[in-house]
């Protein structure tokens, strides 16, 4: 067996394209590292036999010089929300999986990049929760604090890439599903632009707000799946240079905040004006408004998904999930239709906020991984439901649709992650992922 010690795809890349390192031993390796850590409940398939046979033909075709990009032979894990042609979608729940003939096309674009599909990662039954505990196929346990939370609901995903389970994965997000577990790991997720990946062969939360997109263990990586599964050609990603303008969004984008995380988001502030670029404060009017306008969305459209499944299945649903589906049908049409209105002026908001910027800066996730089984959280001094605290800086900017990524910001003094988010202007989370590969290199 080769020697597999590669951090992230931009470095494993080369060493497979060479063939110093085997597509199949890379392989071998995430499938041991899936059975010692079985425990955490990051994995609810694993493809095993049919895994190495694609690393065995991303081998071949890669030594009769048919290299076809960075993802060649690269182990990739998807959230079990997303189709995998003949593999049950289960959507991490008790009721009754279907099993698809086709791949969803996210996932066939990274297969036709070589990627080798290791397996199906468990999240928050039907994506509608942020700790991925209720599942029916146990909690995803925190990579560092098993006593924890990953994070949600992709955070089947985000832990598989923390313990090396696998080099890349997919992940949704319609509330901040990739951001949060990516934030809670220690890891980095990318939600794209509302619309440039296809949601087709995604079990849907809310037909609005979803979005599909990477997380991975550095934002190159991101940016090299990003490409890939939206089938363009897939190159180096390169920090943007210049000196670029962040805008830090107040009020309700930062109080309150876990001491640690408002100690990273100054230390990555003081690091940007270090390296030479400019750090403003900026304003989003009518901020606070994003949770009631979230939810008077996301609840109806879930709600209208899964009626007929409530109608068949309700006693199979995990009890929390049961609960705001079925909160989802009080939710008056007037005010359905107000809300859509109000996300057209949130996102009138953050276009004023960014004017003049770069990028926003804040942070990813309030507070650390939260305690399996935990209501309530305090934060900033105050006691909060972990949910609302969880989502609180991530859900606008589904409402909105623009691009943002959360990357690892240093552990707190607990030893957890801690993260920040950037948000990009609409249609340009290419150049997102080029000013976040300059933070990340700013807070080395």
């Amino acid at each position: 067996m080769s020697d597999v010690t590669a951090s992230s795809i931009s470095a494993l890349a080369p060493q497979l394209k060479a063939l110093t390192v085997s597509p199949v031993d890379v392989t071998r390796a995430c499938l041991a590292r899936i059975e010692a850590h079985r425990s955490g409940n990051a994995f609810i398939a694993v493809r095993g036999d049919d895994a190495i046979a694609e690393a065995r033909q991303a081998e071949s075709e890669i030594a009769a010089g048919r290299y076809r990009s960075p993802l060649h032979g690269v182990p990739i894990a998807v959230k079990d929300l997303v189709d995998v042609a003949g593999m049950p979608t289960t959507s991490g729940s008790a009721l009754p999986a279907y099993v698809p003939a086709h791949d969803a096309p996210v996932v066939r674009r990274l297969r036709e990049a070589g990627a080798v599909i290791i397996g199906k990662t468990n999240l928050h039954e039907f994506a509608f929760g942020t700790t991925s505990e209720e599942s029916a196929f146990g909690p995803v346990r925190h990579p560092i604090d098993p006593s924890r939370s990953a994070g949600g609901s992709s955070g089947g995903s985000a832990a598989a890439l923390a313990l090396r389970m696998c080099y890349g994965a997919i992940g949704t997000d319609t509330g901040g599903s990739i951001r949060i577990p990516a934030a809670a790991c220690g890891i980095v997720g990318l939600k794209p632009t509302l619309g440039e990946l296809s949601c087709e062969g995604v079990v849907p939360l809310s037909h609005t707000l979803d979005h599909v997109g990477p997380m991975a263990l550095t934002v190159a990586d991101a940016g090299l799946l990003y490409q890939g599964m939206k089938g363009t050609t897939i190159g180096t990603v390169a920090p943007a240079g210049g000196r670029l303008t962040f805008g830090v969004p107040g009020g309700y984008l930062q109080e309150p905040l876990d001491a640690d995380v408002a100690r990273a988001l100054e230390r990555t502030r003081a690091a940007l004006r270090k390296a030479g670029h400019a750090v403003v404060d900026v304003s989003i009017p009518h901020a606070e408004w994003t949770a009631d306008v979230y939810l008077h969305i996301v609840l109806p459209e879930a709600a209208w998904y899964h009626a007929p499944l409530l109608a068949a299945h309700a006693d199979k649903y995990c009890p929390g999930v049961r609960l705001r589906l079925e909160m989802g049908r009080y939710v008056l049409a007037e005010d359905y239709v107000r809300a859509l209105r109000l996300r057209d002026v949130l996102a009138r908001s953050v276009e004023q906020s960014l004017a003049g910027c770069d990028v926003l800066l804040l942070a990813a996730l309030a507070i650390p991984a939260a305690p399996i089984g935990a209501a309530t959280v305090e934060v900033g001094g105050s006691t909060q439901p972990v949910r609302a605290a969880m989502l609180k800086l991530t859900q606008l900017f589904n409402m909105t649709g623009h691009p943002a990524i959360s990357i690892p910001a240093g552990p707190g003094t607990d030893g957890l992650p801690r993260a920040v988010q950037l948000v990009g202007h609409r249609g340009r989370t290419d150049r997102l992922v080029e000013v976040a590969a300059a933070v990340e290199r700013a807070l080395r």
